[in-house]
This record gives structure tokens, C-alpha cells and sequence, in this order.
């Protein structure tokens, strides 16, 4: 998966910073919210907003064409929701990294996904689940060969491949525009990747950097 895992250079044309580090995990052990994960999330929650991060998020939007006070970047729409969520274990481990460094992070379950991920400018005829609606042509999504897993960049995932209790599998995709640094992306890897680890000590991580050119 994560060697065939691209990046349209159409979505690149809109925001040349793009970069995005992929990660999977593989004999993860989840479960339900417990102290260890609503820890992290508290965590997470008492740290200072970072506005320039997510206002990066939100031009992103405009340049396809997205209304982000309508339909917000998922990192903005989970910092307005405190206390944040509480959904599962490693759920609960992605979104205190991502509230953590106001990186927008997504996770799916790899045993539903179906031929590799992929982010691209949309046609608009993709296949999309009811609840999400159809995409608009140009719409930026990620996509795997069933059709649409989310919409609108990373605002909303599709019921399909989302991380439950069950997930064994998962890929976790840390998205990053300016002004985060490539080394802050990579330090957020390590530090989900190390979460992951102390959850499922037996985990097999491997991750994979996605940017212009390669």
C-alpha cells in the first residue's frame, strides 16, 4: 500500500507545500475509550491554538473552490469541539496528535479499503456514499478503487473504511501545508507512531513521505 500510495499533480498545482506522510499499522490492538486515550485527549485540549496552521487549511479550501466556515477542515472542526471526542483508542491517539500540532490527520481501516490511496481533483462522478453526497468536479479527495473515502481534502470521512474496535489494519494520513515544517510532520509521525506502539506493542509500522517530485 504505501509504495503505490500518490498525490495528482493537480493537487499539487494548488499548494506546492502539500505533503502528506503515510503510515501504516498492522496487528493493532484497539478497544473502547479508557484512561490511557481520554489522558491524551485532556492533553491535547489544554494546548495553545495554533490559528496560522489552520488559516493554511482554510485557503487550501478556497483555491478548490470549498466554503471552510461550511464545510471545515477536519483539524479546525475538531478544535472547536472541546472536550474533544471521545471514539476509540487509537481514534482518541490520532486526534490528541492531531490537535496536538494542528495537523489534520486521517485514519482508515486497511481490511476495507479497496487498491491504493489516492488524492486527486475529482471528476464528479465518483463513487461516494449517500451520507457525503456526490463530489464536485475539482473538489480535491482521497480515493481508493471503490470510490471516494473523503471529501473535500480531509473533511469528512466515509463510513466505509473508518477505524473501529475491530481494526486490526489501519493507514493514518498526516497532511501538512506550510507553515508546519516537514521535520514537525515527521515528529508528529514518531509521536503516533509511539502511541500505537504503547497500545499494540506488537504493531508493525512502516511510513512512507509523500511530497512534489517523488
Amino acid at each position: 500500500m504505501l509504495d503505490d500510495i500518490w498525490v495528482d499533480e493537480a493537487v499539487f498545482a494548488l499548494r506546492p507545500d502539500f505533503a502528506v506522510l503515510a503510515m501504516t499499522a498492522r496487528g493493532l490492538r484497539n478497544g473502547p475509550t479508557d484512561d490511557w486515550s481520554r489522558a491524551l485527549l485532556t492533553e491535547a485540549a489544554e494546548r495553545a491554538p495554533q490559528p496560522e496552521k489552520i488559516d493554511a487549511w482554510k485557503e487550501a479550501y478556497r483555491a478548490f473552490g470549498a466554503k471552510p466556515q461550511r464545510t471545515r477542515p477536519s483539524v479546525d472542526a475538531l478544535t472547536r469541539r472541546l472536550p474533544l471526542p471521545e471514539i476509540n483508542q487509537v481514534v482518541d491517539a490520532y486526534n490528541a496528535v492531531s490537535v496536538k500540532h494542528a495537523l489534520p490527520i486521517g485514519g482508515e481501516d486497511l481490511d476495507h479499503y479497496a487498491g491504493p490511496a489516492r488524492l486527486i481533483r475529482a471528476v464528479g462522478d465518483e463513487a461516494s456514499e449517500e451520507a457525503l453526497g456526490q463530489p464536485e468536479p475539482g473538489e480535491v479527495i482521497w480515493r481508493d478503487d471503490t470510490g471516494v473515502t473523503c471529501r473535500r481534502w480531509n473533511w469528512r470521512q466515509v463510513a466505509r473504511t473508518r477505524l473501529v474496535e475491530e481494526t486490526t489494519n489501519a493507514l493514518f494520513l498526516l497532511e501538512r501545508l506550510e507553515p508546519m515544517s516537514l521535520e514537525e510532520l515527521k515528529e508528529a509521525g514518531e509521536e503516533l507512531a509511539d502511541l500505537l506502539t504503547r497500545l499494540s506493542p506488537e504493531a508493525r509500522i512502516a511510513t512512507r513521505l509523500v511530497v512534489r517530485g517523488n
